[in-house]
C-alpha cells in the first residue's frame, strides 16, 4: 500500500519547491517539484549517494518546458532506508511508484550516473515510458572493478566545477559510507548492457567530453544497443554534465523530447559555439549568495529533522538566489 504527503506550498514564485513523499509500504521517496504547468513533465533521478540538488541547475531550465519532479532515494539526501541494500530494481520499481502515484502523464524520464541504470531497468519493463534520457550511463563492463571505477571517477572529478564537489561531499555525508558500500557492489553488477536492447523509449545519451567514468567508446555502444537513440558528447565538461551546462543539456532534452529524430547511434559534438550563452555563465554563482547559503543551510536544518516543509523553504530560498533561467 502507498501512501503521499505533501508539504505546503510556500509562495506563488516561478522558483517555488514543493517536496512530497511518495510510500511504498515503510520505504519513501522524497520528490522536489518545481513548477505545474507545461507540455510533459520531467523526472531526475540521481547518482549513487547524491541528492536531487545535483539537478540544482538543470531543473530550472527543463521547467521551462514542463514541471520537474527531483527524486531523493531511500538512503540518500537523509530518506531512510531499510536494513538491507535495495537492488537496483527495487530501486527502478520505486521510481515507477512516484510516476504512478503523481499521475504522470507521458514523463521525460531522465537518470544520471547510477541513476541510469534505474530508469533504465524501469523503461526496460515499462513500455508506457516513451522518452528516456541517460546521462553519463555506468557501468562500462570493459572496466568493471571497483578500483578501476574509483579511479576514473577521480580523473573525472578533476575536470569538475569546484560546486559539483562540494554537494558530492555533502551528499555523501548525509548517505554515509555504510550505505553507500552496501548499494555499491548492486551498482557494480548491474548488467545495464543487457537492459538497454530492451528499450523501447526514444533514448537521448549524453556525456561529458572528460567524462573517465562514461568513456566515449562505451557510450557509444550504448547508443548502439539502444533500439532507438541519439548520442551526444558535451564539451568543456566530466561527469555531471548536466551541472557544467545546464542550459546546453536542458536543449537537447526538450528537442529531443519534441522531435526525436530517425534512429542514429553515431555519438555526435555539441558546438558551444553556435549558443548565445556567454562562456562565464555556465557557472555562474548564485544571485544572492548569502540566500544561498541560507537556503541550504535551511534545507539541511530540515533533511536532519525529517520535516518537509522546512526542505521546501530552504530549496525554494535557493531557486530564488539563482534567478530565472530565462534572465540569463
Amino acid at each position: 500500500m502507498s501512501r503521499r504527503r505533501r508539504s505546503e506550498p510556500q509562495t506563488n514564485s516561478s522558483t517555488e519547491v514543493t517536496v512530497d513523499r511518495v510510500y511504498d509500504a515503510e520505504l519513501y521517496v522524497r520528490v522536489s517539484t518545481i513548477g505545474k504547468t507545461g507540455d510533459r513533465p520531467f523526472v531526475l533521478v540521481p547518482g549513487i549517494g547524491v541528492s536531487s540538488n545535483y539537478f540544482e541547475r538543470l531543473a530550472p531550465n527543463l521547467n521551462r518546458f514542463g514541471p520537474v519532479h527531483a527524486l531523493d532515494l531511500p538512503g540518500f539526501a537523509g530518506v531512510p532506508h531499510p536494513k538491507s541494500a535495495l537492488s537496483i530494481r527495487g530501486y527502478a520499481d520505486l521510481v515507477g511508484r512516484v510516476i504512478d502515484e503523481l499521475d504522470l502523464i507521458d514523463p521525460i524520464v531522465v537518470g544520471h550516473s547510477m541513476g541510469t541504470q534505474i530508469v533504465t531497468d524501469l523503461a526496460s519493463r515499462r513500455p508506457d515510458i516513451t522518452t528516456l534520457v541517460l546521462i553519463g550511463p555506468v557501468v562500462n563492463p570493459a572496466e568493471r572493478r571497483i578500483p578501476t571505477q574509483a579511479l576514473r571517477f577521480l580523473q573525472s572529478a578533476w575536470h569538475e566545477p569546484g560546486r559539483v564537489k562540494f554537494l558530492a561531499v555533502s551528499s555523501y555525508l548525509l548517505c554515509g559510507f555504510k550505505w553507500f558500500f552496501r548499494v555499491l557492489p548492486r551498482m557494480m553488477r548491474f548488467p545495464i548492457e543487457d537492459r538497454l536492447p530492451l528499450v523501447q523509449a526514444n533514448t537521448l545519451v549524453i556525456r561529458g567530453e572528460h567524462d573517465a567514468v562514461a568513456p566515449r567508446d562505451w557510450v557509444t555502444r550504448v547508443g548502439e544497443l539502444l533500439p532507438h537513440s541519439r548520442s551526444w558528447e558535451m564539451p568543456d565538461s566530466a561527469h555531471s554534465v548536466m551541472h557544467a551546462h545546464a542550459d546546453e543539456v536542458a536543449r537537447l532534452c526538450v528537442a529531443f523530447a519534441e522531435h526525436p529524430g530517425t534512429d542514429d547511434d553515431t555519438l555526435r559534438t555539441y558546438d558551444l559555439s553556435a549558443d548565445d550563452i556567454p562562456d562565464d555563465e555556465d557557472e555562474k554563482p548564485p544571485a544572492d549568495a548569502a540566500k544561498a547559503v541560507a537556503g541550504r543551510v535551511t534545507e539541511t536544518v530540515g533533511i536532519l529533522a525529517h520535516d518537509d516543509e522546512t526542505i521546501a523553504r530552504g530549496k525554494t530560498m535557493h531557486a530564488e538566489s539563482m534567478g530565472d533561467p530565462d534572465e540569463k
